[in-house]
């Protein structure tokens, strides 16, 4: 605000209707707006503005206007702040046709898939995992941009590929490190965008492992990564040397206990385990 001031910085009382609203219409009056709501569990809020307004209204005017918009939330548990402030909702925006979702695992990817998302002429929802925040990372002073719906491999291995995005993937990372010292190497792949979807990453890097390992803290019922499952059957079932296994968040609201709340989302160990039962 000190550096630009209140013709390009708006504070807004707490309405996420009307937040999402006015950054629909800016959007579509030629600006590029980048929209804060708190927490995605109240992105549910504003779900007529982004979702029926914001991702139809290209097609529906018949590409005679863009929305070019990010709404910046963060989602995700780990700070027991109890179930109406700790969810992983990307997946129900993902289903929604003319809108992007990214999901940025690391301060070098976030800044670079947020330039990018600004530049967009389609509305891009941008979820930050709560608990990243304090991640420190190299980040280049130069321009650089990072293409949306491209994974990235973080880690290299041929005995089976693990794939997950946001807080996840540094879990899924941490615990391919642990199995290389049990003789298990695992491919780690960083989604980085849940839509569009690397999926040509998964399936390339079965071809070599032959197994594969969702991981996601959102619930499993419905889970995104249930689709990714789909397509791997779809587009790479002969690749395939065991069937896939998914590891997500339980379908309970998420816990205020500590104790709780880990229980209910995936963590280094429990990622190792199943990988484990994976090469069984």
């Amino acid at each position: 605000y000190e550096e630009f001031g209140d013709e390009r910085v708006r504070d807004t009382p707490i309405s996420e209707a009307t937040i999402a609203g006015a950054a629909v219409g800016a959007a579509m009056a030629g600006y590029r707006p980048v929209a804060e709501i708190m927490y995605i569990d109240f992105a549910t809020l504003a779900m007529d503005q982004f979702v029926n307004q914001g991702a139809k209204n290209r097609y529906m005017f018949g590409g005679r206007t863009t929305v070019p918009m990010v709404l910046r939330t963060e989602g995700g548990a780990g700070r027991s702040i109890a179930a109406h402030h700790s969810q992983s909702l990307e997946t129900w925006f993902v289903h929604v046709p003319g809108l992007f979702v990214v999901t940025p695992a690391t301060p070098c990817d976030a800044k670079g898939l947020l330039k990018t998302s600004i530049r967009d002429d389609n509305p891009v929802l941008f979820i930050e995992h709560k608990m990243l925040y304090k991640t420190k990372g190299e980040v280049p002073d130069e321009e650089y941009l990072i293409e949306l719906g491209r994974a990235n491999v973080t880690h290299q291995g041929d005995h089976l590929t693990i794939v997950s995005y946001s807080r996840q993937a540094l879990n899924a990372l941490e615990a391919a490190r642990r199995l290389d010292q049990e003789g298990i190497h695992a491919e780690v792949i960083d989604l980085r965008c849940l839509k569009p979807l690397d999926i040509d990453c998964v399936v390339e890097s079965l071809r070599k492992t032959g197994r594969l390992l969702l991981v996601s803290e959102a619930y499993r019922n419905a889970n995104v990564v249930c689709e990714i499952a789909m397509r791997v059957n779809e587009l790479a079932f002969d690749y395939l040397d065991a069937p896939i296994r998914r590891l997500c968040g339980a379908d309970v609201p998420i816990p205020m206990s500590p104790v709780l709340e880990r229980a209910a989302i995936p963590g280094v160990d429990a990622i190792v385990a199943e990988a484990r039962g994976l090469m069984a």
